[in-house]
């Protein structure tokens, strides 16, 4: 999904109805029923409000069922007896450590190829432009870009696909490293070998993807594999976000999408300030279409939807 969204504030809010909260009803049968928690329309039009209002997307009442199913595994999480404590935990001042969740739970964030295109688009645009200036009278330029929370590795290769594409024969005079980073060693494991199902390649534009990778099979399957040109520049490592950093950077933008939801106030904001530490001066966070900095960091001011620069 490509990022839609404005900059996501946790400040309890007066809701504004969802556009899509507004069409012909679901069926009757959506709410109240014979179920585990009991689920009103009340509900789902306080809930579709806030997931509209905080990230700018809208669910229309068909959506009613798979918003029951995926945060009824919620509720069962926090133990919490209907939607009635739920909506009310969202309307409280606990909202911000909530909202992630929500909306993690409310969309598909699945790793993809040039997943919100704009960041690279950014990135090819205004970042390596600026790296180059910064570098322009040394003689052995240097560009360090981190994939924080990599998972299985899309991110990070898309990442070395606009490196290449844009910094063209004049990379082979840099030294150039992107670090790719993931808690899960299995997720790790598979950024290493660089080898992806055909179908979680479409992604790609298929002059990038004919130039950069190359056919083969997984578990018997097509697939795609990345080509030598972008591993070399691809290092991946497992590392914990929230433990110690063995790396001493300065980097020039950092990716950390999709990550900083599953941590509390304090985790957010520790690991924020770990990154505003790691970055140079002027270099850019990038973050998913559902977090912000708000209330988290004075330290970066905005520089695009969900893109941070460091002051």
């Amino acid at each position: 999904m490509t990022d839609r969204s404005p900059a996501l504030s946790t400040e309890p809010a007066t809701l504004r109805r969802s556009p899509a909260a507004t069409p012909a009803a679901p069926p009757a049968a959506v709410f109240g029923g014979a179920r585990e928690f009991r689920f009103e329309r009340h509900h789902f039009d306080l809930i579709a409000g806030l997931l509209y209002q905080l990230a700018g997307i809208a669910l229309a009442p068909h959506k009613a069922e798979m918003v029951y199913a995926r945060l009824a595994r919620r509720l069962r999480e926090l133990r919490l007896p209907d939607f009635d404590v739920y909506c009310a935990l969202l309307q409280s001042d606990e909202v911000a450590d909530e909202i992630g969740f929500l909306v993690n739970a409310l969309t598909t964030n699945l790793t993809s190829f040039y997943r919100e295109s704009h960041h690279f688009d950014f990135l090819a645009s205004t970042v390596l432009p600026e790296v180059r200036d910064l570098n322009a009278h040394q003689s052995k330029p240097r560009l360090r870009l981190w994939s924080a929370g990599c998972s299985s590795g899309p991110e990070p290769y898309t990442m070395a696909m606009v490196l290449v594409s844009t910094m063209g024969a004049d990379l082979r005079r840099w030294d150039a490293r992107i670090l790719a980073t993931d808690i899960d060693t299995h997720m790790v494991d598979t950024a290493r070998r660089g080898i992806y199902p055909l179908s979680g390649a479409t992604g790609i534009p298929p002059q990038i993807r004919q130039r950069f990778t190359q056919d083969t099979r997984l578990d018997g399957e097509p697939a795609v594999a990345m080509g030598e040109e972008l591993k070399r520049l691809v290092t991946v490592k497992p590392l914990n976000l929230l433990e110690h950093w063995p790396m001493s950077g300065p980097f020039d933008a950092i990716f950390c999408r999709n990550v900083l939801i599953y941590f509390d106030r304090r985790g957010r904001m520790q690991v924020i300030e770990n990154f505003a530490r790691m970055l140079r001066p002027g270099g850019y966070l990038f973050l998913g279409h559902s977090e912000s900095l708000y209330g988290v960091s004075n330290l970066f001011r905005q520089a695009g939807p969900t893109i941070y620069r460091r002051d």
